[in-house]
């Protein structure tokens, strides 16, 4: 049967038919691309109970001691504030900031970037109520259960101040013991989640039963080699949202200041293992961090002749092309800073010096017979030189004949009366003093002179066993150092 044309204000039945098809093709087409429009950016919308009525900032972590703005929000009356972008958020660990950069709350921003809270002045985590974040309901859930143990131990230890009770330690060391296994199965069982990897990164290395000695007893230092090995196991170096969470810095620090004996060998094959591990990984920004923070931290060793771990970290990556720096500056300024150190570092022979005393007499560093001679740059007004004068001269007086000590001390001021004077005041006058009359001297790039008192120690060949060290560590610096020849020159023996 044939179908006539329907009449004015009817539908015709295939029309019909076909039109349903289409609207329901393009309903199921339509939506999911709407809904993918609308989930662009970011949109995270809350309320806090008590929040004064100010603008707050949203943060990323940047390691655990630096933070990074990313958008700032005006709270109203109620609590309540929202911060939205066009451009989804890097993922990372967030936190709210108050205008006096208290931190109120954190979340994970993962790759749910719409999401609402809600919580109250009175305890935020205790509160806390997210919904549209699989990734922060994670991270409070944890958080929680965590504070739970924590006023447990808290009750138990208070208690334990009142009266001393084994029965109440057994409970306190089973507690933690609770709360490391539920710290390590909340992170294994979500390890899918950006919670979950961030808290398998902090995560210990799991040890296997060491092997026993001859004597029998459980061999530590392979236990000690094996966990040093495995340290970075947990660790993802292709996740650059590590670098935006306390995670990776706590690390690092651990496993240079912790797990790495302290001197400028084993710090630069620390640094280097942790560096290529990041290069294998191939994420730009991770390998970026880990070299940055690595070469900064270097900058301002703790450690006697740790300079040379700087200019080690500054001359391979950053020098030798593999940190991506684009500004020239930067690379101009290491660079210099490289070229002045190298000539200092402990192991190096004193570049030459030879300034005019008192009297007028060229004296130079080289013609110093002494086991050892301390140079000290300072600067006669400098308040931090003044001060660490008396603690100088007393280790003068104490070491001159026990252990051959001279002391040459070098102006950096461009005021002779003054120089004299400072002499005359403390007297100082067993020090050879020198001053640069000819104003050739650029202290600050030929002997690293960036602050004063500047303090080398050197040998009888003048060569440098110690820098920048405080004129009150001379005493402690000098017994260590007779003892270490004193035990190199025992292994010699044997």
């Amino acid at each position: 049967m044939r179908w006539s044309p329907s009449p004015q204000g009817t539908v015709n039945k295939h029309t019909f038919t076909t039109s349903m098809r289409k609207l329901i093709f393009l309903t199921c087409f339509v939506l999911p691309y709407l809904s993918t429009i609308a989930q662009t950016g970011y949109s995270i919308k809350g309320t806090i109970k008590g929040l004064p009525a100010q603008s707050y900032t949203l943060a990323h972590y940047f390691g655990y001691s630096q933070y990074i703005v990313k958008d700032t929000a005006a709270a109203d009356t109620g609590g309540s504030l929202v911060f939205t972008g066009n451009k989804p958020l890097p993922q990372g660990i967030y936190l709210l900031l108050s205008p006096a950069k208290r931190r109120i709350a954190e979340f994970v921003i993962g790759p749910e970037q719409h999401f609402s809270f809600s919580s109250d002045t009175v305890n935020v985590v205790a509160n806390m109520k997210i919904e549209g974040s699989p990734d922060n309901e994670l991270y409070y859930q944890y958080q929680q259960k965590i504070a739970g143990y924590n006023t447990e131990i808290g009750l138990l230890m208070a208690q334990m101040k009142m009266r001393q009770d084994l029965l109440m330690q057994t409970k306190i060391n089973n507690l933690r013991r609770q709360v490391y296994e539920y710290y390590r199965t909340f992170a294994q069982e979500n390890a899918n989640s950006l919670t979950g990897k961030i808290m398998k990164a902090g995560a210990d290395v799991e040890l296997p039963a060491a092997p026993k000695r001859p004597d029998g007893k459980v061999d530590s230092a392979w236990l000690f080699h094996y966990y040093k090995a495995h340290f970075w196991d947990n660790v993802d170096f292709s996740d650059d949202r590590l670098v935006r969470t306390p995670a990776l810095q706590r690390k690092l620090d651990r496993y240079l200041q912790e797990i790495t004996f302290q001197d400028p060998d084993s710090l630069i094959h620390s640094s280097d293992f942790v560096i290529e591990k990041a290069l294998k990984a191939g994420n730009k920004e991770m390998q970026s961090y880990c070299i940055w923070y690595l070469t900064n931290k270097a900058e301002n060793p703790s450690i006697i002749g740790g300079e040379q771990v700087f200019v080690h970290l500054a001359e391979k990556y950053y020098l030798g092309g593999l940190m991506p720096v684009t500004d020239s500056g930067t690379v101009k300024n290491i660079r210099q800073k490289v070229n002045t150190l190298k000539p200092l570092l402990v192991g190096k022979p004193m570049p030459a010096l030879s300034l005019t005393d008192t009297s007028g007499t060229l004296r130079s560093l080289a013609d110093i017979k002494a086991n050892y001679t301390v140079v000290v740059f300072y600067d006669p007004d400098c308040s931090h030189c003044r001060q660490s004068t008396p603690a100088l001269k007393e280790f003068y007086e104490k070491n001159k004949k026990t252990l051959g000590v001279q002391i040459f001390a070098a102006s950096v001021a461009r005021a002779p009366e003054q120089w004299k004077k400072y002499i005359r005041e403390f007297g100082l006058q067993e020090w050879i003093h020198g001053y640069d009359y000819s104003f050739r001297i650029d202290f600050r790039k030929e002997f690293d002179v960036v602050n004063t008192p500047m303090v080398y120690v050197l040998d009888q060949d003048k060569k440098i066993i110690a820098r920048r060290i405080q004129s009150e560590q001379l005493d402690g610096f000098m017994d260590f150092y007779q003892q270490k020849l004193a035990y190199e020159k025992s292994l010699k023996i044997k």
